[in-house]
């Protein structure tokens, strides 16, 4: 029994996941556009940005070497997004400051 999968297998899985994906999404924009969102929700929604980019930078650091595997590049990174976020309380202006201190740390490497 092989345990591979054709690329026309794994090329229609992919576009059948991603069909699924789009039609959950538009269809809950769509259902939602002419609503308006009750002002809880919207309070809510508020925290959904700064909670992705935690969890996106906390499995960034532990990511599979665990602290093991964590430069001083992107601990400095995390600092200078941290310290910009703080200061602005702006979303992209922290992943900006963080990703153009981690640039230029490692570009001086």
């Amino acid at each position: 029994m092989s345990h591979t999968m054709s690329v026309a297998a794994a090329a229609s899985a992919v576009l059948a996941v991603g069909l699924l994906t789009y039609v959950a999404r538009a269809g809950l924009i769509v259902a939602l556009a002419d609503r308006s969102l009750p002002a809880e929700l919207l309070r809510a929604l508020r925290f959904v940005g700064p909670a992705v980019l935690s969890a996106l930078v906390v499995s960034l650091l532990a990511g599979g070497e665990g602290i093991s595997g964590i430069d001083l590049d992107e601990v400095v990174a995390v600092a200078v997004g941290a310290l910009v976020a703080a200061r602005t309380r702006n979303l992209i202006a922290s992943l900006a400051g963080g990703m153009i201190a981690l640039w230029v740390l490692i570009l001086v490497r």
